[in-house]
């Protein structure tokens, strides 16, 4: 699969506190490592800022036309970052909250494992969690028993593969900002993980036919001054989850993300209902908060020299077929 075809697959349609697991720490070091690249690599991420800053200008001047009804999400100065790699739960009040881990297998992440002098363990889901059909349960189970007897070293999780998260799962991704680009018409978040892009139409309807793809049809509107409402729909099923325990879902996953800046403009949070019929037998609302990063976004590629050299059968990373160009 041709990286590249992030971007086209979000093309077709109309209109990321501790450390949490054992492949976002080497995330962090991968932040590190490119961060320092040839001047060559300086010079690309360069271009990708001048077109944010361009962009970004847009965005801000449609602020200013309105400034008590649209926030403001979007600076080529700053970026927002998580290091929390798991859903929250939800304020109360708002229903089931996200799947949890199995409570005979509880997770322990590297750094809480280093912190606390005690081993770190895989995720492993919990499968019984009664909002299951019964076929993602068995998916669920069946995924975790692999785990479990080492038929895989580390579980799959996107970030950690080099696939996009898809949508909510793609909030989940940590230590690297996500950059916003806001105009009229569109907004972009842009992940400097592989400077992933999604974008959302500022429209009131979805499109009649939509093709399933990583990140769907995204449509959204902004509410009480604060807050960007994005409505998604149209999003593909292979290899993708709504969270790192693996949970699955179908074509029919609706997800309603409700992002607020938070009073101070120093942080943000997203409010996530997640709803598919075939998968849950009730909606899932999670939570996911970031802080302002201040810096320019970074040239950073996950699949440069990400491979299993301690022979865990790990997930491959996508490849490409034949060149893209």
């Amino acid at each position: 699969m041709p990286q590249g075809s992030y971007l086209r697959s979000s093309r077709k349609n109309h209109k990321k506190e501790g450390r949490n697991d054992w492949e976002m720490e080497e995330i962090a070091m991968s932040v590190s490592k490119h961060a320092s690249r040839a001047p060559g690599r300086t010079a690309l991420a360069g271009g990708i800022l001048s077109g944010l800053a361009v962009t970004a200008a847009l965005g801000s001047a449609a602020c200013a036309q309105s400034s008590d009804k649209i926030p403001n999400f979007s600076s080529s100065a700053y970026g927002w970052q998580t290091n929390v790699a798991e859903w929250q739960d939800p304020p109360a009040g708002h229903g089931h909250g996200p799947i949890k881990p199995d409570p005979a297998h509880p997770y322990t992440s590297n750094a809480v494992a280093a912190r606390t002098g005690t081993q770190p363990t895989l995720r492993i889901g919990d499968a019984k969690d009664p909002v299951l059909k019964p076929w993602a349960a068995a998916q669920m189970l069946a995924s975790n028993e692999q785990a479990l007897k080492g038929v895989v070293g580390i579980p799959f999780t996107a970030q950690g593969r080099c696939y996009p998260g898809s949508v909510p799962g793609q909030l989940l991704f940590p230590f690297e900002p996500v950059y916003f680009i806001q105009t009229p018409k569109q907004i972009w978040m842009i992940w400097q993980r592989d400077h992933m892009v999604r974008r959302i139409f500022l429209t009131d309807q979805h499109s009649e036919h939509v093709t399933p793809s990583w990140f769907g049809e995204s449509i959204g509107r902004y509410e009480n001054g604060d807050t960007l409402v994005v409505d998604t729909i149209g999003l593909s099923t292979e290899n993708s989850y709504i969270d790192n325990f693996r949970t699955p879902h179908t074509t029919k996953l609706h997800v309603v993300e409700r992002f607020t800046i938070e009073p101070g403009g120093k942080n943000m949070t997203a409010i996530v209902t997640v709803e598919d019929p075939d998968t849950f037998n009730a909606p899932l609302v999670m939570k996911q908060r970031w802080f302002k990063a201040e810096g320019i976004i970074r040239e950073t590629v996950c699949s440069e020299n990400n491979k299993d050299y301690f022979s865990q059968n790990l997930f491959p990373v996508p490849t490409a077929d034949k060149p893209d160009f």
